[in-house]
């Protein structure tokens, strides 16, 4: 057993998070929050529309490990196919907020995603195919650990006046991703990492946050306002790149 392993993640964590709460706190201030709000429909649509692939990558690639006699293999597919039920159809949540909130559904779907969220996204493709899939946990500890504060959902909608068709993807979060964090620690609390594999979670850990911390900095610029329906695509995100 790997007792204590959550709480050293927390505390690595702690070292980034003065950054990312500054660039939330930003990102989040009154002035021109309608357009930042869908721009940032957009660019977690982007994130969280490769959740379940990754999973189901991670999932795939851990049950050719089980045969090996990978003592990670049967808990931690056994949580990912668990979680993966839990976080279907989220991407399709966004789309849905963006429609409600004045866009398209062509304003996420059309644009090449920026360099960053493939940084961001693209490493764990690379740690699941060419070390182990285990890393993803530090991927999934910081989206779910930095999701939408409790009390976000009603700020935009007093900032913005729209309505709660648009916020569903903020409210749900805020309430569902810490039950979620509660069972990722505890699975890292009894998985038999031994030293290397929780250097693994930890290191996608911090590469996450830091590049969550970057997207969100570039989320808080003055962002312009998605072009309207049927006008072509905008630039990528909305944001420069």
């Amino acid at each position: 057993m790997s007792a204590g392993a959550s709480a050293r993640l927390r505390t690595k964590l702690l070292l980034l998070e003065p950054e990312f709460r500054g660039a939330t706190h930003h990102m989040w201030r009154s002035e021109g929050l309608l357009p930042r709000y869908r721009t940032y429909l957009c660019t977690m649509h982007a994130v969280i529309r490769a959740s379940v692939p990754l999973m189901e990558l991670a999932l795939d690639r851990l049950r050719a490990r089980a045969s090996s006699g990978d003592p990670l293999a049967a808990p931690l597919a056994a949580y990912l196919a668990e979680h993966i039920r839990e976080e279907e159809g989220h991407d399709a949540w966004l789309l849905e907020d963006l429609r409600a909130a004045g866009g398209a559904s062509e304003d996420a779907l059309a644009p090449l995603p920026p360099p960053l969220i493939a940084s961001l996204v693209g490493s764990q493709y690379y740690w699941i195919e060419h070390h182990h899939p285990v890393a993803l946990l530090g991927y999934i500890a910081v989206l779910e650990g930095y999701a939408p504060a409790p009390g976000l959902t009603d700020r935009i909608a007093r900032h913005t006046g729209l309505p709660a068709a648009a916020l569903r993807t903020v409210r749900e979060h805020s309430v569902l991703d810490t039950e979620h964090l509660d069972e990722l620690y505890a699975l890292l609390d009894r998985l038999p990492l031994g030293r290397d594999r929780e250097a693994a979670v930890a290191v996608s850990a911090l590469h996450s946050l830091d590049a969550l911390t970057r997207l969100f900095v570039r989320l808080g610029r003055s962002a312009p306002t998605p072009s309207p329906r049927g006008a072509g695509p905008v630039s990528p995100m909305g944001v420069t790149p």
